[in-house]
């Protein structure tokens, strides 16, 4: 059988709870992974210089996990939406 209108709205929420959750965690690995390079930069593993660089580099992945994440959410809502 076809889906409700009220079930498709639920199905789209609990698809916005997820990519959230997705973003969540992209965000905690991005925390980490500075969390890293702070580390070697204290035990003088890395230059200053390279812990930057590191630490824009992982903000740049970390946009495009997130972008990404959004993106398939809202097909996934459209998908969702189309009767």
């Amino acid at each position: 059988p076809r889906l409700s209108e009220e079930r498709r709205n639920d199905l789209i929420k609990l698809v916005g709870r997820r990519v959230e959750e997705t973003k969540v965690a992209v965000r905690n690995l991005r925390r980490d992974a500075i969390d890293t390079l702070k580390e070697f930069q204290d035990e003088k593993m890395i230059s200053e210089d390279d812990f930057y660089h590191g630490r824009d580099q992982i903000q740049e992945l970390t946009d495009d996990f997130v972008a990404e994440a959004d993106k398939v959410g809202e097909r996934k809502g459209e998908e969702i939406r189309e009767v």
